[in-house]
């Protein structure tokens, strides 16, 4: 099991340090003469753009920061990405319909784990917008280098990198202080940074406030509005359990000599709550603490990357404000009671459910330029994971004993790969690449509340099948890719290729064991309701997937119009089905369309299609400034091919307009977002359908030499709607009971909300 007094960096970092230190240390000595000089202000890699990357550009990032304090929103104008409704702060975002573990997310080089049985803590939302300097995606085909583990593609956010004094200048000050404000749930909160560089040292640090009350949606979508808790009440139009409350801070130090680069980033996060309008729990409180060690440098060989990493999280969850929180036969309609026992006369105060985990890893990269048009990558990564998932007594059904869910979790990943990269010309790039991971996974023994025999829920039943079986898994996976991009002149290019990637389950998928209604509707990581039991016997997902993107534009980029279209067909797809047997898999169970079921993890096959495509335009230039449209639509079809059932989650067609308007310091624009209603849906889920909607949103920003000011008006038309990946509603009242609160509600969309931010640097 984890234990908190273990905060000693794991053996394999510290395996990793020495052999880092060398490198480091022979490479601050060497002559000077083998170096290759670097500019003053950083040290980078110089490559081509990368095959298969979308970047959102920095004007983007800057626009939308005062309009949300969830970082995984700022990829929602990028081709083929949509987004899972969750907290205020932590939507998981999706590429061509595959979401959450199926992507690889690195902040800052890290592989970064949610720890909670509802994915409360993506790795996204350990970042605030204020500190991402860049966000990259990969989608779909993601070279071998950048992915691993993972189907659907790859995120990669990163935080500034260091800056250094200039040769003679002899210290460098910079920083920045910022505010915003949305009316929406009244969200508001700072962000400052600041740095201090001499010509070879940079530090640095980083940190944001953020909270927001409940949003209001544009009309009423509920019949009631009672919470279970004796004398609160939550309106008919207002989106129960949506409020959050995050603060986040980062330090960062960096040293420079000539062409090598050592640099170390602290991070923090304590996190009182965020609460979940989709799930029948919250977070009550997350505290993570992150440890980042790299290197790089250039030698006349080429480039060498280095890293080591450590992560712990401490999570918590229990019934938020807006939920019922005593239950027991002693607590009545939800009144406060004592003493906490069990039967017959029971009085529960919650449900406390706490997770604790450990994340370390290393990984090392090397490129080599075979020559002046062929580079070699080469590299390893290495990930240690260690989680605990316990259910501390509360009195009632929770007693006497703790609920083990997940006990001595074990995730360990090894990997190796290589990656070969040729140009022809100026009109050829090529890429192929191989990678082989191990992953190793375990979990301890089961324990439910009640270990005797007969306890409600089939709890002892459940442990004891599950704990007389063999736990560790170790699974081989091979991804491959092969990209190529053809520049068939001024105006025209084409990139395609085809990846094999494989996933292997994650620990949740395969350890978690209960049947009991009430337990199982506490593992969900999806949104919709429903209750998940795992399978220790899930083989990894195999995804082959075959994409193009056919690019027409100016020579000078002023115009452009991208389509993608992909087909992805995977083998072995984690979907779900309902469970067979245990003690919420009866006949109505496995029947009913219009109810919350239990679910169990089972591997089929599956296919996922689409288009992506994507434009800008200039429409005039006038005494009034330079205006422009730009243009999004996506398209997207996932099918479940042993069932013929949809899968999950599917985001409809979409498509956004925006008119653009610049002149000098004046940047503006009006948006036009449409979305079709959501009515292929998965039956096996029950999820429910959405109507679809058209938004209009206004936008405006003008900057002077030192301030920004950001404002803007999101659904200016106040209009209602239900977000097709919004989840279900269980945000508030009694929502322990699988079918104790209205099946059928989609969580939905904010109404009007006026925002502003402003921005000073100095």
């Amino acid at each position: 099991m984890f234990h908190p007094k273990m905060h000693p960096l794991s053996w394999s970092i510290a395996r990793a340090l020495p052999a880092l230190a060398a490198v480091c240390g022979s490479a601050f000595a060497a002559d000077d003469k083998a170096a290759v000089s670097l500019p003053d202000v950083a040290v980078v890699e110089t490559r081509l753009p990368a095959l298969g990357e979308t970047q959102i550009d920095r004007a983007a990032l800057l626009r939308s920061r005062s309009s949300t304090g969830d970082t995984a929103t700022l990829l929602g104008n990028l081709p083929g990405v949509s987004l899972y409704g969750a907290g205020g702060v932590s939507s998981l975002p999706a590429i061509h319909g595959l979401a959450d573990d199926r992507l690889r997310i690195k902040v800052d080089g890290m592989d970064l784990i949610a720890s909670c049985p509802n994915h409360m803590n993506p790795a996204l939302s350990y970042l605030d917008p204020s500190n991402v300097s860049a966000l990259k995606v990969y989608a779909g085909i993601a070279p071998v280098s950048t992915g691993g583990d993972s189907i659907g593609g790859t995120i990669l956010a990163e935080t500034p990198e260091p800056e250094f004094a200039a040769s003679g200048q002899g210290r460098l000050i910079k920083g920045q202080l910022g505010s915003f404000f949305r009316s929406s749930g009244n969200a508001h909160g700072v962000n400052f940074s600041a740095s201090y560089a001499t010509e070879t040292v940079s530090a640095s640090y980083s940190g944001a406030l953020g909270q927001a009350d409940n949003y209001q949606a544009g009309g009423q979508f509920k019949v009631a509005t009672a919470t279970g808790r004796v004398g609160h009440d939550v309106p008919l139009d207002e989106v129960g359990s949506s409020a959050y409350r995050s603060q986040n801070h980062a330090f960062g130090l960096a040293l420079k000599s000539a062409n090598h680069l050592l640099e170390a980033k602290l991070g923090v996060q304590d996190l009182p709550y965020q609460l979940y309008p989709n799930q029948r729990m919250d977070m009550l409180d997350n505290a993570q603490h992150r440890a980042n060690l790299r290197y790089r440098g250039q030698f006349d060989w080429g480039a060498l990357d280095a890293r080591v990493y450590r992560e712990t999280v401490k999570h918590l969850m229990d019934f938020g404000a807006d939920k019922r929180y005593w239950y027991g036969t002693l607590s009545g309609a939800g009144a406060p009671c004592s003493p906490i026992g069990g039967p017959p006369n029971s009085c529960a105060a919650g449900m406390p459910m706490e997770t604790q985990s450990s994340n370390a890893g290393a990984s090392i990269k090397a490129s080599l330029a075979l020559g002046q048009q062929v580079d070699l990558r080469m590299g390893a990564d290495y990930q240690r994971y260690r989680l605990d998932d316990w259910w501390a007594p509360s009195g009632g059904g929770m007693w006497p004993g703790t609920f083990w869910n997940i006990a001595d979790g074990q995730r360990d990943r090894t990997a190796v790969f290589a990656e070969w990269e040729a140009r022809s010309g100026a009109q050829w790039v090529t890429q192929v690449g191989a990678r082989l991971e191990r992953v190793q996974t375990d979990a301890g023994q089961a324990r439910g509340y009640n270990n005797t025999a007969g306890a409600m829920g089939n709890q002892w039943v459940d442990a004891s099948g599950f704990n007389a079986r063999s736990h560790a898994r170790t699974d081989r996976n091979w991804d491959l890719a092969a990209l190529a991009r053809y520049k068939s002149g001024a105006t025209q290019d084409i990139e395609f290729g085809y990846a094999h990637k494989v996933r292997s389950p994650n620990l949740y998928e395969r350890y978690t064991w209960s049947t009991w209604a009430m337990a199982a509707v506490m593992n969900n990581f999806v949104g919709d309701g429903n209750g998940y039991v795992g399978d220790p016997d899930l083989k990894p997902e195999q995804a082959d997937t075959l994409s193009a993107t056919l690019d027409w534009h100016a020579a000078d980029r002023s115009w452009e119009l991208k389509a993608t279209p992909y087909y992805t067909r995977v083998a072995d797809f984690i979907d779900a089905v309902r469970c067979s047997a245990g003690a919420a898999c009866n006949a109505a169970n496995a029947t009913t369309r219009n109810q919350f079921v239990v679910l169990q993890y089972a591997n089929q096959s599956a296919r996922l299609l689409g288009l992506d495509l994507s434009g800008r335009l200039p429409l005039a230039t006038t005494a009034w400034g330079d205006w422009g449209l730009t243009g999004l639509l996506n398209l997207s079809r996932g099918k479940n091919l042993g069932t013929g059932d949809d899968l999950y989650n599917i985001m409809p067609p979409n498509a956004k307009l925006t008119v653009t308007h610049k002149r000098g310091a004046w940047d503006s624009g009006i948006e036009l977002v449409m979305v079709k209603a959501k009515d292929r849906v998965s039956e096996v889920r029950n999820e429910v359908k959405t109507p679809g909607y058209g938004l209009i949103n206004l936008r405006a920003s003008y900057t002077w030499k030192q301030l920004r000011l950001d404002a803007g008006i999101d659904n200016l038309l106040d209009r209602f709607y239900r977000l097709p990946l919004g989840g279900a509603y269980v945000g508030q009242d009694r929502t322990m009971g699988i079918n104790s609160v209205p099946w059928g509600v989609a969580v939905p969309g904010a109404g009007r909300s006026i925002y502003a931010g402003l921005n000073w640097q100095f």
